[in-house]
């Protein structure tokens, strides 16, 4: 069992998105969290194209969501909303799989513009699966460094988004949601 579950909503291999997500993840390592990943590129598509929810694939992730002690949930913005990948993931997903579990979500995004994307598009479905949100991060690209071994670039966004893992860390101890 993982203390964290990181999901990676991005359908590129060598996105922002993860760049950020794997940051997080060795941040929280730092913590003494134990972290796995998931990508919705690692999901099979005829798992996701044909809506197998009872899969066993499926039926692991949700296990591994289930036990988790936090979540962090990151995708890039299109089109005003998070990948269209991520949402067939989650239609996949039970109701409850989230059930007062907090979670920290991250949206990358070609200009301040697409903000509203986190709290209009993925935070509502997020609640929808009963997860505890946390305000989350919207990161523009030209704030993310994908050679950098610390991808946030801007020192003030790189404060802000530590905090906003420090909190997410301290809900995570939290007995209340364990």
């Amino acid at each position: 069992m993982s203390d964290i579950v990181i999901i990676s909503g991005s359908p590129s291999d060598n996105s922002k998105t993860k760049k950020v997500l794997n940051y997080f993840g060795t941040f929280l390592e730092k913590e003494g969290f134990s972290i796995s990943h998931i990508s919705v590129r690692d999901v099979s598509k005829d798992v996701l194209f044909e809506g197998k929810y009872d899969s066993p694939e499926i039926q692991n992730i949700a296990t591994l969501l289930q036990d988790a002690k936090g979540i962090i949930i990151g995708s890039p913005v299109y089109k005003g909303a998070y990948s269209g990948v991520l949402k067939t993931l989650i239609d996949v997903l039970p109701q409850d799989v989230l059930k007062q579990t907090p979670v920290l979500p991250l949206m990358t995004g070609g200009s301040p513009a697409h903000l509203m994307a986190l709290d209009y598009a993925l935070k509502p479905v997020l609640a929808s699966l009963k997860a505890h949100n946390l305000k989350g991060i919207y990161l523009v690209d030209a704030q993310i460094d994908k050679q950098g071994e610390i991808p946030i670039i801007d020192e003030e966004t790189l404060k802000r988004t530590e905090k906003q893992l420090y909190y997410f860390t301290k809900l995570v101890n939290n007995s209340i949601f364990n």
